[in-house]
Formats: C-alpha cells, structure tokens, sequence
C-alpha cells in the first residue's frame, strides 16, 4: 500500500514523534512531508492523491487531521491518524490515541473503516463542529504561539468570563426548538478530546449527527456540568438541549466564529449542518 506521513510539527507532541515516523517510513518506502503553513495539510493530501497514495496518515492535532480527512473524503484513500494534539478527539474515541509504538502497530495491522463525516456551513468537519463558546476558545487557542492542554485550560477560563449565551432557533428535521445556547456542538464522535463527552451517544458510523446546546456557565452549575462532561451524562443534565439527525439549521443573533475539529472560520447568522454517511475511511483497530 503505498503511504505518505504528512507532519505538522506545531502540533502537541508531532515533532517529538518526528524521528520515529520517519524511521518507521523509511522501513515503508514511504515519504515523509511537513507542512509549512496554514492549510498546508490539506494541499499536501491532494498532491499524495495525485500521486496514487492509498494510504495518507496524518500527524498532528485535530486540525491536521481536519485538513487531511477532507482532502479524502469521497476517495477510495484511507485516512492514517496519528494524534499529537491537545485533544485528540476522534483519536481517542476510535483507539487511536497513545504511545507513537501503538499508534504505528494500528497502521500495520489494522483495516480501514468506513465512518461518516459532516459538512457545516459547507466547511467539512469529521469530529465535531461547533458554535459560542468552543469556537471563540478554538480562535484564541490557535493565535498562541506555545499550546498544550494546561493552556487551553487557561484560555479557556480568560475565554469563559467573556462569552455570554445566544438566543438559538434550532431546526432539526422538520421540528424547531428555542434555546439560550452558551456554546452548541454539533458532534459525529462523542468527544471534543481528553475524555471530555459532549456527546456520549453519538456513533461516527450510524449516519446521524447529535447536537447538544448548553447554557451559561455560573457559579452554581459549571462544576456539576463539567463533572457531567467527564462522566458521560451531560445529555441529562438540566438546561442541555440535545437532539439527534442528519441536518441541523441554527439561527442566531448575529453573524461570528464556527469551528469545524478546531478550525475557525468566519459564519454568518443561519448555519447547517449535514451529515455525510459513510464518507471516509480511517485506519482503526481490528476489533
């Protein structure tokens, strides 16, 4: 199978993997890249299609893995993951996540898996877009020049004191729902990363999407929601809107930040969300 490793060294722990990758390639007759800019992942992937590449493995952080899984979607190419990120959503949740050794063994004895992918405001996202909060903290998080998980942690209580919720118009399959939404994710996997569980029912291979709205964080409930997050149970918690489908339409007051697996873009007003079923393959665990 031919193979190409595409690196983004700014990533968490990517460069510090860099040799291993390199060597285990070397052991591939396969080419290693690294990625010099923003958006860069994305068009290093397309030159890897255009090369006959079969298998092309991303190492970095959700966004690097963002930009090469959307290169992929609708080939018959298989997306590699080797998560290095602050995060680490979809790692996480698909097994993926963990030492270089183990990431490595899973691209030589694991077999691809057809998994779906959602579109928002036609950005292609395959772990979790969002709105509010989580996409205010995802642009302050990528202007820092140094990241990990204790400053994302730090930008996001700077980031927590100066959002405040949006009065939301939820349509989802024909039915429609009022909320006051702090922050709204729209997720295929059940993680934003670090076994935080914004949606612990969703299923990246069961061609539907959950959303789940929160309220605004207070004295009173952001201990008891967070420790809802990190125990699987925040769909119950009171105040929470979560819905399941295949497309979400969200009015808002105002235009502002979208993020798709941690990448910002500009949004305006109204924003869909649509699922792609079974729209990608990624390189996973034999069960």
């Amino acid at each position: 199978m031919r193979t190409r490793f595409i690196v983004n060294r700014r990533s968490g722990r990517a460069n510090r993997v860099l040799a291993g990758v390199r060597a285990f390639a070397a052991q591939l007759g396969a080419a290693v890249v690294l990625t010099e800019r923003p958006r860069h992942a994305r068009d290093l992937a397309t030159t890897a299609l255009d090369d006959g590449c079969e298998l092309i493995v991303a190492v970095g952080g959700d966004g690097t893995m963002n930009e090469v899984g959307s290169a992929l979607i609708g080939t018959p190419a298989t997306l590699g993951l080797i998560p290095c990120g602050s995060g680490d959503g979809l790692g996480r949740f698909l097994g993926l996540h963990g030492s270089l050794s183990h990431s490595l063994e899973i691209l030589c004895s694991g077999r691809p898996r057809p998994i779906d992918t959602g579109v928002a405001d036609g950005h292609p996202f395959i772990n979790l877009a969002g709105l509010g909060f989580e996409a205010e903290l995802g642009a302050r998080f990528n202007r820092l020049e140094r990241r990990g998980f204790l400053r994302y942690l730090s930008t996001g209580a700077r980031t927590l004191h100066a959002c405040h919720s949006q009065r939301c118009t939820i349509t989802a399959d024909d039915a429609q729902v009022n909320v006051d939404a702090f922050t709204l994710a729209v997720a295929n996997s059940a993680q934003y990363g670090n076994n935080a569980l914004i949606a612990p029912h969703a299923r990246v291979d069961d061609g539907q999407l959950d959303l789940c709205a929160l309220p605004a964080a207070t004295w009173f409930n952001v201990l008891p929601l967070t420790l809802r997050l990190f125990s699987g149970t925040i769909d119950r918690a009171s105040g929470v809107v979560h819905r399941r489908g295949t497309r979400f339409v969200v009015e808002r007051p105002a235009p502002g930040p979208l993020h798709t697996d941690g990448e910002i873009h500009e949004a305006g007003r109204t924003v869909e969300f649509a699922i792609r079923p079974a729209s990608l393959r990624i390189m996973c665990p034999v069960p």
